[in-house]
């Protein structure tokens, strides 16, 4: 009789609201037995197990797990518990710190549904599928029972309310690396890298880190250039100098050219001043033509120097494209320049062509050498 009225005693000492602390003794698909040193054991329902969706308890809780419970419902009877509560209650000053100092943390994906990725982090939390890597993903079947590391990025406790992100977190050690990777390179550097995409004013290419550089088109090759894609391709692999880094705004300047022995030096060691070259006019403008002589090396024909007599522009004698002989005046190795003319050739041709005939009055039918003469000399000029 005494021992029924301790019983009673004891039923009255729990309410609800009340914690517990015990440890599982039984586990079946719908609840868990929980002993907390009572005449029986407290039911955890497997909706009070977690706060994401569960297929079955055993998925959440084992034998032997110690279990902090908050106590929803009394009676003679039985005593019904409530873990997620508990984990509810602790969870939003945890979140609130997270939130609050941007710490990184680790969970594990409890669920996938339409949108994204759930996870119990003492609280339904959601991971939207946008925030869940830094490249899109279509199918994210396998992600459930995966590991992520994420970061708080938004709560509202009224609405229940908590958003994560693992993107944050990838993004934030994809900057970071790519910020070491930038203060590693240095104007002068031949890297490696390939070719990620053209425009109409360049190539960007990947030379690692997360970093791609921008090839100028007037850096694709020493000769002049009217699009990227007749010098590169999407996919190529190239070696490129690098010609300045901006950390700043996290931009490289790269050349592809300058990677190659410049024509300029070739055609500087092979041709001299006096010698006859020959090429073709490239383009003409008000002072002069343009005579490319060597892939990518042009030289200038000052209008001056284009005919043996008075002329208003190039284009009276010369047209783009025609193939001409002209002599090297002079050559200037740092500024790249080479001064051509036609000009002296054709009066070298004019004083050879007047040397080789001896001048007579007549040559016997009434017309004079200097007459002969003459008359070539005008259809030169």
């Amino acid at each position: 009789m005494v021992d029924e009225t301790q019983n009673e005693v004891e039923v009255k000492s729990y309410s609800v609201g009340d914690l517990i602390e015990g440890t599982v003794t039984k586990v079946e698909d719908k609840h868990v037995l929980i002993d907390f040193g009572y005449k029986h054991d407290a039911i955890l329902p497997i909706g009070e197990i977690s706060n994401v969706h569960i297929e079955k308890a055993g998925d959440a809780v084992a034998v032997g797990d110690s279990i902090t419970a908050k106590v929803t419902k009394v009676t003679d009877e039985e005593i019904v518990v409530s873990k997620k509560a508990v984990d509810n209650e602790k969870a939003w000053d945890v979140l609130e710190q997270k939130l609050s100092t941007g710490e990184v943390f680790e969970i594990t994906v409890a669920d996938v549904v339409k949108g994204g990725l759930v996870a119990d982090v003492g609280v339904r939390a959601f991971i939207p599928a946008s925030l869940v890597e830094r490249t899109y993903v279509e199918d994210f079947t396998d992600y459930k029972g995966r590991s992520l590391r994420v970061k708080v990025i938004e709560l509202d406790k009224e609405k229940n309310k908590v958003i994560l992100s693992q993107k944050a977190v990838l993004d934030e050690e994809f900057n970071q690396s790519k910020k070491d990777s930038l203060n590693k390179i240095e104007v002068g550097q031949t890297l490696e890298g390939t070719v990620q995409r053209l425009t109409s004013f360049g190539a960007f290419v990947d030379i690692g880190g997360g970093i791609d550089g921008l090839i100028h088109i007037s850096e694709l090759a020493w000769h002049r250039v009217e699009s990227p894609s007749e010098v590169v391709k999407e996919g190529d692999s190239v070696k490129v100098k690098v010609l300045k880094v901006d950390t700043e705004s996290e931009r490289v300047s790269l050349s592809l050219k300058e990677t190659e022995e410049s024509p300029w030096d070739k055609a500087i060691a092979q041709i001299k001043v006096g010698d006859v070259v020959k090429g073709t006019v490239r383009r003409l403008v008000s002072f002069g033509a343009f005579v490319e002589i060597q892939p990518g090396v042009e030289g200038l024909v000052h209008i001056s120097q284009i005919a043996n007599r008075h002329i208003g522009t190039p284009g009276e004698v010369l047209k783009e494209g025609q193939e001409v002989e002209a002599k090297v005046l002079d050559i200037t190795p740092q500024e790249q320049r080479i001064s051509l003319s036609i000009r002296e050739l054709l009066e070298e041709e004019e004083q050879a062509y007047t040397n080789d005939y001896v001048p007579q009055e007549t040559t016997g039918m009434g017309v004079t050498l200097g007459d002969m003469i003459g008359d070539k000399l005008k259809k030169l000029k």
